[in-house]
């Protein structure tokens, strides 16, 4: 049995058709632990409180199971806050998967979300860490690789026409992203059809 725990964006409400709510089905038909929380305010979110259910839900995962981290959107960027503070219980991830994090210039131009600043990304990520985001983001038009796969030297999956790989984009079931999670070696690549 693997642990995984899946982590929604800004203004998700955990809708059953996004990839995520189909991720979590998958994953649980397959006897895995499987933690797909609401957090807190998700239109309006406060980091503090955000950072508060990381912890406590990390803190949640099996310890004597592989554990998983999925994180979309802003849950991208909250995880790297969260290695930024070096906080606790980080290390005992076995593997991350960020999709899709949106770039500073998103977050500062959205009072919403712009507490969410981006921290300096001058930090070693506790844990293997892959990277995966449209190659057309309308949230981090700058590309993914440049604002994040480089400078966090993160092996990087840029899928063409992907956009935000959100519910817009047309990320419903997404059969790669499966894969991943239950092969590290898996390529991710974009949903088909």
């Amino acid at each position: 049995m693997t642990a995984y725990l899946i982590l929604h964006g800004w203004q998700n409400h955990r809708p059953e058709e996004h990839w995520q709510h189909w991720l979590a089905d998958r994953l649980t038909d397959l006897g895995h632990q499987v933690t797909y929380p609401q957090l807190p305010d998700p239109d309006d979110p406060d980091p503090e409180v955000w950072l508060e259910e990381l912890a406590r839900h990390l803190a949640g995962l099996d310890p004597g199971a592989e554990r998983i981290v999925v994180a979309h959107s802003l849950s991208a960027v909250l995880w790297l806050h969260a290695v930024a503070r070096a906080m606790p219980g980080l290390d005992a991830v076995d593997r991350v998967l960020l999709v899709a994090p949106p770039s500073a210039r998103v977050l500062s131009g959205h009072p919403e979300v712009a507490s969410f600043a981006l921290p300096p990304l001058e930090f070693t990520l506790p844990g293997p860490t892959r990277l995966v985001a449209g190659d057309d983001d309308p949230y981090c038009t700058e590309g993914a690789d440049t604002v994040y796969g480089t400078p966090l030297a993160l092996p990087t999956d840029i899928l063409p026409g992907a956009a935000h790989l959100d519910l817009d984009a047309g990320y419903g079931p997404w059969p790669a992203v499966l894969d991943w999670c239950l092969d590290p070696a898996a390529r991710i690549t974009a949903r088909r059809g």
